[in-house]
């Protein structure tokens, strides 16, 4: 039976301080932050992540992760991405898999990301923290089948997955991303949309929510529920979308 913690990243409220975030997520009974790597604890900033990760626990949060924006690309270095992750205090650090999907990729140009998250993966699990690729449009992992390949080429016990839904495929192919990529599945990024990338509350999506859920429960792992992309980015609606993912993690 799969278990559940529930969070907010922080990207999703770029223009809020560190501390309203950690507010906002105490205030609405979530229980830890995905700390963003643009805004919120900027890559190799050691002291910025020391000091939040310190505010995080000091109020009762956990740390979910590190989201981070390094993409594997030719020369980009991951270590300062891995110290303030260490800083902050983070289990895990999510990375994404460079900037075309698999199918478009030449077997060159995966070979090389494959190639640079394997050794990021080395390099963060001697710091005891995993590394996992967000599922994303225009990445490797865009597709189920590239996700598949992707870890196979990484070939790395250290390296996993992200998942969310893609509103540009069917209900019934996103069941099936979940069932393949199950036992490599971490973190889900939690939002509603329709009609090609329209905003919804959590609230109306229940019914499709709870599907996904019931295919995330036929492994054994524990999932960290992250919210993400709120309607109109809005306190009253994440506030409601915090309540819906409360409802749904029980």
């Amino acid at each position: 039976m799969a278990q559940y913690a529930t969070g907010l990243t922080s990207v999703t409220f770029r223009k809020k301080e560190a501390e309203e975030i950690i507010a906002l997520a105490l205030r609405t009974g979530l229980d830890g932050i995905e700390w963003g790597g643009d805004v919120h604890v900027p890559a190799g900033d050691v002291k910025r992540a020391e000091e939040i990760g310190m505010k995080t626990r000091s109020a009762g949060l956990r740390v979910l992760s590190y989201g981070s924006y390094f993409r594997a690309g030719e020369g980009e270095d991951f270590a300062p991405v891995l110290a303030s992750a260490k800083a902050l205090g983070a289990p895990m650090i999510r990375i994404w898999a460079g900037q075309k999907s698999f199918e478009e990729s030449t077997p060159e140009e995966f070979s090389a990301i494959a190639a640079r998250i394997r050794a990021a993966a080395q390099a963060a699990e001697k710091e005891n923290i995993s590394l996992a690729a967000e599922y994303h449009r225009k990445t490797a992992t865009q597709t189920k089948e590239g996700a598949l390949a992707l870890l196979q080429a990484v070939n790395s016990k250290n390296f996993n997955l992200y998942w969310q839904p893609n509103p540009d495929i069917t209900m019934q192919e996103q069941l099936a991303e979940i069932d393949m990529l199950l036992p490599r599945l971490k973190t889900i990024h939690v939002f509603y949309w329709v009609n090609k990338n329209e905003r919804r509350l959590l609230e109306e999506g229940i019914a499709p929510w709870k599907m996904y859920l019931e295919h995330l429960a036929k492994g054994s792992g524990t999932h960290d529920l992250v919210l993400e992309f709120v309607k109109e980015d809005s306190e009253e609606s994440f506030e409601k979308d915090a309540a819906a993912l409360r409802r749904l993690a029980e």
